[in-house]
């Protein structure tokens, strides 16, 4: 049963996500109320709530290529809800997104005006961290809150779509996710931080790759 002064966060999705999530919806509800404890102690949680979910607003079946890294940001106002994006107005970029800005130069020539990665969500990539919150100033405090079961349910169910799909895991966590993803071609590489960028996150050409893939698939390429 729903708090009276919890939202039902399935309303925050797009409703093609509803039968993905539903089966885990006692997850949220116990995430969530973790969520409301650390916020009642003082503890300020990233990104804003009604952001938390915001990968999802994405329709299911719009979703032709799935980014996957971490957690967000641990920076106040820097996580959006959309994995490595920022707002427009962040500067300097964080560390890991001034390395994909650099990897996108090297690989496609395209340059990234400002931090914020919403037009790649616009024309269907999945920007999905494999947890969903974070403290403030402690990366990684969230990854055994639960969300990986629903981050993991959310890869599955993209798994089992005929439709064409390319997913890039960048880092160990991300690749865990790699059995879910059933035939569908995936791109693994370091996760793009400074700690392990330089193991061969630099040079993967993830982007050239991924447009190769979806031309073959008779689909248009990203315009990154």
């Amino acid at each position: 049963m729903q708090s009276q002064n919890r939202p039902d966060l399935l309303d925050l999705v797009h409703p093609s996500w509803v039968p993905v999530f539903e089966p885990h919806r006692a997850t949220l509800n116990q995430i969530w109320g973790q969520l409301e404890v650390e916020r009642a102690q003082g503890h300020q949680i990233l990104p804003a709530a009604p952001a938390i979910l915001r990968a999802f607003r994405q329709p299911l079946d719009r979703v032709r290529v799935i980014i996957v890294g971490q957690d967000p940001y641990p920076t106040p106002g820097h996580a959006t809800g959309l994995a490595f994006s920022t707002a427009a107005d962040v500067t300097p970029l964080p560390a890991s997104l001034r390395n994909i800005a650099h990897e996108l130069q090297t690989d496609v020539g395209a340059h990234l005006k400002n931090g914020d990665l919403s037009h790649w969500e616009h024309q269907g990539v999945l920007l999905l961290n494999r947890a969903l919150t974070v403290r403030a100033g402690a990366a990684g405090s969230h990854r055994g809150l639960g969300w990986q079961e629903i981050t993991s349910a959310a890869l599955a169910a993209l798994g089992r779509r005929l439709a064409p799909l390319v997913a890039i895991l960048w880092g160990r966590q991300a690749q865990q996710l790699r059995p879910l993803l059933g035939a569908h071609p995936v791109l693994n590489a370091p996760h793009p931080s400074p700690l392990s960028a330089h193991r061969g996150f630099f040079g993967s050409r993830p982007f050239s790759q991924t447009n190769e893939l979806l031309i073959q698939f008779g689909l248009s390429p990203i315009e990154w």
